[in-house]
């Protein structure tokens, strides 16, 4: 008898499931046939970047449109809607959509006009299109105060070295995440930047490329061949201070453009200052000029210099482009250079007490030689391999990451060096996690319209000419670098630059990019803190006794890279002409 009373509740539950289905199809068809509109477009921003999560909502007749799923833009910007319609309503009908995003302006009641039959549906009904882009602009809500705030934040706490640089960008990374997903779940207006988004912010062609770089110079240092340099810049010399900071200054930023400038101070400082030691010369006099020329010559390449590493990252500009672009002045500017500091440091120079030039050599050549000829040999041929792939990966549709990482590991097999000791004591951790870090909260202001509004006002000030946004960005780059770290202000610059690229007449040609590059990387010698280069100098000096004050440095460089960003400003005049 149960059992019986079981199977006819059970009938009875199908039937009524059944019943309800039927009723809700009713309602969703208003108990007729149907036609299809297919709605599509795509949403994009006022820099015409695709905007990604646009919800959008539909109505018909002023009555809101019910959908199975909801309808947003993909990372493309674009959408599609499948809309069920009464049949006979269309196109008469009025269709209206409406598009929210946080930290955008919600657009409500626009009016699809162009509404189009396409055909016959094989089962009933008719198919109609329409198709609606859209810009939408951006709303100034409390997550743009706060992702201002945390920039200048960051910034501040670099510039005025109250932390360590890479403390303060995981500090502002960490506090954007943090916000959004506490402040920001329960109130749109404080989402700042999602986890997903934070990650997709991160430019891996900038931290494999560092990475790999580290690698190559962290085994040819095992060879001892940079000592050797300075062991042979001292021979040619031959007891001229003159000479001999010249030298110093040319092999210097040489080295810069293929190899890691910071990395190159560290090698060749300890060996500058036992030069000027045994000289009777202050060792200052050698390394405010060296480090001047390893950010000249860090310029001129693609590899050089970090900021360079970032334009061409985020521009996808290739090695070839650089050299091609920004040699000739930065040859312009290494001579300029190496006179300038002849000049300079003259006195200190003419006190130098040479002595036995002979004994001083050979002390040198047995202190400073090739420790490992095999090592040099493959790492020379690994190093030259690489640069070669970085000159046609243009060519190869490669990013440059993947020829340095390919020439990192070919060197690490070949050469059965450690690979634990390379990643614990050559790879600069602190500095790769800032740059993850430092992304990130510029992602966060770029997200909540900060870079935007900072690129319009450069825009509307340089009134469309491309003449003086080229002088806007060289020289606001060089000043901004002088005064904070040139790595966090490039970051910032990259979307606003490549924004002004598709509004002023004539940028297209992407020489934006050489201003940006020459501002920030020549812009930074102003100060001991304007490029990363200069704080490990300031350091290294200061722990072998010969400290160099903050005052003191800006009254040696500042004036020669005002002087060197004037060359630049009549070079791309010049070729922009």
């Amino acid at each position: 008898m149960k059992k019986s009373i079981m199977l006819l509740m059970l009938f009875l539950t199908i039937i009524w499931g059944s019943a309800l289905s039927a009723t809700a199809e009713e309602k969703l068809t208003d108990a007729g046939p149907t036609d299809l509109l297919i709605v599509s477009g795509t949403i994009t921003n006022a820099q015409g970047k695709p905007i990604k999560e646009v919800k959008i909502h539909f109505s018909i007749n002023g009555k809101a449109v019910e959908l199975t799923e909801e309808v947003s833009t993909s990372k493309a910007g674009r959408y599609e809607a499948e809309i069920r319609v009464q049949s006979g309503l269309l196109p008469g009908a009025r269709v209206e959509m409406s598009c929210e995003k946080p930290c955008y302006k919600t657009v409500e009641n626009i009016v699809l006009d162009n509404i189009v039959r396409e055909r016959d549906c094989e089962e009933g009904g008719i198919n109609f299109l329409a198709h609606h882009s859209l810009t939408l602009s951006r709303s100034i809500t409390p997550a743009f105060w706060i992702a201002t705030f945390i920039l200048a934040g960051v910034y501040a706490l670099i510039a005025f070295e109250f932390m360590h640089r890479t403390l303060a960008a995981l500090l502002g990374a960490a506090l954007i995440l943090t916000l959004t997903y506490t402040a920001g779940t329960f109130n749109s207006d404080y989402e700042i930047l999602t986890f997903e988004d934070a990650i997709h912010a991160i430019d891996m062609n900038v931290i494999f490329l560092l990475m790999a770089m580290m690698i190559i110079v962290g085994v040819l240092k095992k060879t001892g061949v940079f000592q050797w340099m300075a062991y042979k810049s001292y021979q040619l010399a031959r007891g001229n201070v003159f000479a001999l900071a010249s030298i110093l200054m040319v092999v210097t930023a040489v080295t810069s453009a293929f190899l890691d400038n910071v990395t190159t101070m560290l090698l060749i400082i300890p060996v500058t200052i036992e030069i000027a030691m045994t000289l009777k010369i202050n060792p200052v006099a050698f390394l405010l000029p060296e480090v001047f020329a390893s950010n000249v010559g860090g310029t001129a390449t693609l590899i050089g210099d970090p900021p360079n590493i970032m334009i061409g990252s985020y521009a996808k500009l290739s090695f070839i482009q650089f050299v091609q672009n920004l040699t000739v002045i930065c040859a312009v500017c290494l001579v300029f250079t190496v006179i300038f500091f002849c000049l300079y440091y003259k006195k200190e120079y003419l006190k130098a007490q040479v002595g036995d030039i002979s004994k001083m050599i050979s002390h040198l050549r047995e202190e400073y030689k090739i420790t490992n000829a095999k090592l040099l040999t493959q790492g020379c041929v690994l190093l030259g391999i690489t640069i070669f792939l970085f000159i046609i990966h243009g060519a190869l549709h490669m990013e440059p990451s993947i020829a340095a990482m390919f020439g990192a590991t070919i060197l690490l097999v070949i050469s059965k060096v450690d690979i634990v000791e390379m990643l614990e004591h050559e790879i600069e951790w602190p500095t790769l996690i800032f740059f993850m870090m430092l992304f990130i909260v510029v992602a966060g202001a770029e997200e909540t319209g900060l870079i935007q509004v900072i690129a319009d006002w450069v825009k509307d000030l340089s009134q469309g000419s491309l003449v003086a946004a080229i002088l806007m960005i060289l020289w606001v780059s060089a000043i901004a670098s002088a005064i904070i770290d040139n790595i966090p202000f490039t970051a910032t610059m990259l979307p606003i630059v490549a924004y002004l690229n598709t509004v002023i007449p004539g940028a297209e040609s992407g020489i934006l990019w050489w201003s940006l590059a020459l501002g920030a990387c020549l812009g930074g010698n102003g100060t001991m803190i304007g490029a990363s280069a200069n704080v490990v100098t300031v350091g290294m000096a200061e722990r072998a006794g010969h400290p160099i004050s903050f005052m003191y440095y800006i009254k040696v460089a500042f004036v020669p890279m005002l002087v060197t960003i004037i060359f630049c400003s009549a070079w791309l005049l010049l070729v922009e002409m």
